[in-house]
């Protein structure tokens, strides 16, 4: 596997247009994709902050007809999917646009692939099943932190299974992501700490995955140092657009990076858990980010002692049990200063709980590309570690 990995690399990503107030020009590109009608997807949270009225001042401006879709979940559902899709259809639109955080992004990728196949987007779990061209995507990300609209993977909840899905493929890359710092000024703390965790997780999940490689390792790098050296700041100053711009930055590093090295156990275990009691995924990443790092630390010292350092650990001098224990420290205590105290117990989640979501874990693609073999009892171990 690593073998076959060190010879050949592919890197996909949306064109990015990254600065303050590029959001405006939504209509713009909509009129390049020759849109006749838009579908807008975003969620009420997005909407009162007003951007979604900015999007559409945009559109307006350019003549371009659209129509709104904004009841989508923070985990977004298939139902969700299948209802927006019907939108999409009614109202003979031909691009998509959305406006928000991962939920409204992947909804909006999920509207796409239905759209273009014509079949339950539950059908498309896994990695490489789309063979249609979804229609021409736009996506505005309003959180730091998800990269949704950089990378490869739509993650879907089916509520009825309790259970959060993956699909990955380089069709769901969007075709253009308007990244604007101004966006994330509406996140609350809370908020602002979830999707931060999240980069931060995805930045260093990607640099010791097996999939990374030269053209990923400098977007992985560069995001822990971004996200580490500005996000308890950023939370404390929250009107300071300097720090905004450099979270943005590190959050979409951290996604040019994940997206085409994946992920791994960190994420697999938080998308079983984030479908099986419905939490914010920035929450169960924090929740087990320490204890899969411990896990992980031995299969791959070296990538995790440059972790460390990137994280201003100085290790020199120390042996790998002693870098791992200050990486651990470090996260603990980085988590923590952002607001993150709670253990999964906190949150329902009991020992019975844990073969279930350690065999959906298993499922996952994220799962693949974990620098350690994991067995499924490994997985329930660390989840009770996390309990």
């Amino acid at each position: 596997m690593s073998h076959t990995l060190s010879q050949l690399r592919k890197f996909v990503s949306p064109e990015i247009i990254f600065g303050a107030g590029c959001r405006h020009n939504v209509g713009n590109y909509a009129s390049t994709f020759g849109a006749r009608k838009v579908l807008v997807v975003s969620d009420p949270g997005v909407v009162a902050a007003g951007w979604v009225a900015d999007v559409e001042a945009s559109l307006q401006a350019q003549n371009i007809d659209y129509c709104l879709y904004t009841q989508v979940s923070p985990n977004p559902r298939v139902e969700e999917v299948m209802h927006g899709a019907e939108i999409y259809r009614a109202n003979n639109c031909n691009v998509i646009v959305a406006i928000g955080g991962g939920s409204p992004m992947d909804c909006a990728k999920g509207i796409g692939i239905v759209v273009a196949h014509g079949r339950s987007i539950i059908e498309f779990e896994g990695v490489d099943t789309i063979r249609v061209p979804s229609p021409p995507l736009i996506l505005i990300p309003t959180t730091a932190g998800t990269s949704a609209d950089v990378s490869q993977f739509v993650i879907i909840s089916n509520q009825t299974e309790r259970m959060k899905f993956s699909i990955v493929s380089k069709a769901v890359v969007p075709d253009v992501s308007l990244i604007d710092p101004e966006t994330t000024l509406s996140m609350d703390p809370f908020l602002s700490a979830c999707t931060g965790i999240d980069a931060l997780v995805h930045a260093i999940e990607a640099f010791v995955s097996t999939g990374s490689g030269p053209l990923t390792d400098t977007h992985a790098l560069e995001a822990m140092r971004l996200i580490n050296g500005n996000l308890v700041q950023m939370i404390a100053t929250p009107h300071d657009i300097v720090l905004r711009e450099k979270i943005m930055l590190g959050s979409m590093q951290a996604g040019l990076a994940f997206s085409n090295a994946i992920l791994g156990a960190v994420h697999a275990m938080s998308h079983s858990l984030g479908g099986f009691l419905d939490l914010p995924h920035g929450m169960c990443n924090a929740a087990l980010v320490e204890h899969v790092v411990a896990f992980n630390y031995n299969s791959a010292p070296e990538r995790f002692r440059m972790v460390a350092e990137t994280l201003g650990i100085d290790a020199r001098g120390l042996n790998h049990n002693q870098v791992r224990q200050r990486l651990v420290e470090h996260l603990v205590t980085f988590k923590k200063s952002v607001g993150f105290h709670d253990t999964l117990k906190l949150h329902g989640v009991s020992v019975s709980d844990i073969p279930f979501l350690s065999q959906h874990a298993m499922e996952d693609p994220c799962i693949l590309t974990n620098p350690r073999e994991s067995s499924q009892r490994d997985v329930e171990v660390v989840y009770a570690e996390a309990l």
